[in-house]
C-alpha cells in the first residue's frame, strides 16, 4: 500500500535508508528535524510503501514552484523487483503534476550502478551536459550507505 509519509514514520524510514546501499545521508537534512521541515514544506508529495504494517519503501519529493526534485527513493532489499519503487515514483510524479510541476530532477551517485540502471529503465535521462555543484552553508556530517 502506498500512502503519504508523516513524521511519525521517521524512525522506520531512517532504518530503511540505512538498509539501502548507494545512498548519501547527512546529520542535518536527514535528521528528524530536517525531515519534519521537509514534510511541512511538501505535505502532499512524500510517500511510503507498506506491507503488513511495515514500511518497505519511501520517496521524498518536493518542488520550488518551477522544478520538482526527488530525494531518497528507496525500497528495502528484501522487497525489490515487485514494482514498489515504480508505484512510489508514480505517486510522487502524480503529486508534483497536481501542483503544476512539469519537470523533475534528482541526483544519483555515479557509483550506484543498480540505481542508475533502474532510473534509466524508467525513462529518466542522463544529463552529461551539466555539472552539479553545491556549497555547504552549515556544517554537517555526511555518510554513505
Amino acid at each position: 500500500m502506498i500512502r503519504l509519509m508523516t513524521i511519525e514514520d521517521y524512525a522506520e524510514v531512517y532504518q530503511l535508508w540505512l538498509s539501502c546501499t548507494g545512498m548519501g545521508l547527512n546529520t542535518l537534512d536527514d535528521s528528524q528535524a530536517g525531515i519534519e521541515k521537509f514534510l511541512r514544506r511538501n505535505p502532499t508529495s512524500c510517500f511510503v510503501a507498506t506491507t503488513q504494517e511495515r514500511i518497505v519503501g519511501s520517496i521524498m519529493s518536493g518542488h520550488d514552484g518551477r522544478r520538482g526534485f526527488i530525494y531518497h527513493a528507496s525500497v528495502h532489499p528484501d522487497y525489490r523487483h515487485q514494482g514498489i519503487a515504480t508505484q512510489l515514483i508514480d505517486a510522487a510524479l502524480d503529486a508534483l503534476k497536481e501542483e503544476g510541476i512539469a519537470k523533475v530532477a534528482f541526483v544519483v551517485f555515479a557509483r550506484n550502478k543498480e540505481g542508475n540502471a533502474f532510473w534509466e529503465r524508467l525513462g529518466f535521462q542522463l544529463r552529461d551536459d551539466l555539472v552539479y555543484r553545491d556549497k555547504t552553508l552549515i556544517e554537517f556530517e555526511r555518510f554513505d550507505t
